[in-house]
């Protein structure tokens, strides 16, 4: 229920069901316990050009919002150490993104806590490293190297379930990044690796054997398919 509607049904005016909420919110989060606190994560939100970001700490165990920064960074962290430290809170584990303000401010101030990198932030990182090695690789080839390499870009960031499949062999998207892969192995390596970030709950054993690699993937992807 929007505080519009709230105003409507009490008939008070906006401002007084605004101020009245935020001392609600006062109240019941001005002080509460980070003794229990075991894993944390931070983010960043983008509030718009006027107010840009602030910085988000939750608790993931109960959902709390324990600390707001201004900004983002390590700078947008100053105040929620300290907290922890006099609350004696024993953290195990904070999740955050790659950026290297958060990163640096948790392995100085929490060494114990294990660092969790977001996995979308990681397999967009290996996303752009995987182009970067394709177009290094595009460009030592040779002349027929090239017009298989051509085009794959899309198909090695595509998550391969949504591979279009064709009756003409040249525009079946899953022939042709096969194809791309058979190609090189530096680049079928770092395919794979991608794929082995980005499969939920699943593993890919490691192996310097290629068609191992292969062959494990292809089961993955018939079994997602019933």
């Amino acid at each position: 229920m929007l505080i519009q509607d709230v105003a409507e049904l009490t008939g008070l005016s906006w401002d007084t069901v605004k101020e009245i909420h935020k001392k609600h919110l006062r109240r019941k989060y001005r002080w509460f316990n980070l003794k229990k606190a075991r894993y944390l994560a931070i983010d960043e939100v983008y509030l718009g050009k006027k107010r840009k970001y602030i910085t988000i700490v939750l608790d993931l165990r109960t959902g709390r919002v324990i600390h707001i920064g201004r900004g983002k960074g390590k700078d947008a962290l100053k105040g929620l150490w300290g907290r922890l430290r006099r609350s004696k809170a024993k953290i195990q584990a904070v999740a955050t993104d790659m950026a290297s303000g958060y990163m640096a401010a948790v392995l100085e101030h929490l060494p114990k806590a294990d660092l969790v990198l977001d996995r979308f932030h990681l397999v967009k990182w290996f996303n752009e490293k995987l182009s970067l090695l394709r177009r290094q690789l595009y460009h030592q080839a040779t002349d027929m190297q090239k017009a298989v390499l051509k085009g794959s870009r899309w198909l090695l960031l595509k998550a391969p379930e949504k591979l279009k499949p064709h009756k003409n062999r040249k525009k079946d998207e899953r022939i042709r990044l096969q194809a791309a892969l058979e190609l090189n192995q530096p680049l079928a390596m770092a395919y794979y690796m991608k794929e082995r970030l980005r499969l939920p709950g699943r593993r890919i054993p490691q192996t310097q054997n290629l068609q191992s690699a292969q062959l494990h993937l292809r089961i993955i992807r018939m079994n997602q398919n019933y």
